[in-house]
C-alpha cells in the first residue's frame, strides 16, 4: 500500500477518485482496501481542511435553517429570544444576538455557540 502526500490539486483530485472507488466497495475496515480508505479519507480530509476551508454560516442564516429544519415557525424563537417583534428584528439582522440569546438558541436548538457568537454579515456591513 504505496501512499503519499497530498501536495498539489490533481494528488488531491486522484485522491478523491480513489477513495470513491473504495467506497464503492465497502471494504471491510480490518481489509488492505479498508486500511487504505482509512489513510486515503484522513489525508483528504486534511488537505481539504488546509485548502478548501469551509466558513461557519451566517448565525441568522444558522438560526433560519434550523427552523426549517425543525418546521419551526417564527413563535416557536419567543422562548429563545423573547417577544415577538425582538424575534422579528433579530431575523431582519435589526438586532444583534445577545449572550443569553445566544445559550438559549444554542441549548435549545443545537447550533453550536461558535457559529451564534459570529458577528452577522449584514449588521457588520
Amino acid at each position: 500500500m504505496e501512499i503519499k502526500a497530498l501536495r498539489t490539486e490533481a494528488d488531491y483530485l486522484f485522491a478523491l477518485r480513489e477513495v470513491s472507488a473504495l467506497i464503492d466497495l465497502d471494504p471491510a475496515a480490518d481489509s488492505a482496501e479498508g486500511e487504505r480508505l482509512d489513510v486515503l479519507g484522513t489525508l483528504v480530509q486534511a488537505y481539504e481542511a488546509k485548502h478548501h476551508p469551509i466558513d461557519p454560516p451566517d448565525p441568522i442564516e444558522a438560526i433560519k435553517f434550523r427552523m426549517e429544519q425543525a418546521g419551526m415557525t417564527v413563535k416557536d424563537l419567543v422562548p429563545y429570544i423573547g417577544p415577538l417583534n425582538r424575534v422579528y428584528e433579530v431575523l431582519s439582522y435589526k438586532r444583534s444576538l445577545s449572550l443569553s440569546m445566544i445559550r438559549r438558541l444554542s441549548e435549545g436548538l443545537h447550533i453550536p455557540a461558535e457559529v451564534l457568537i459570529r458577528e452577522s454579515v449584514a449588521i457588520a456591513a
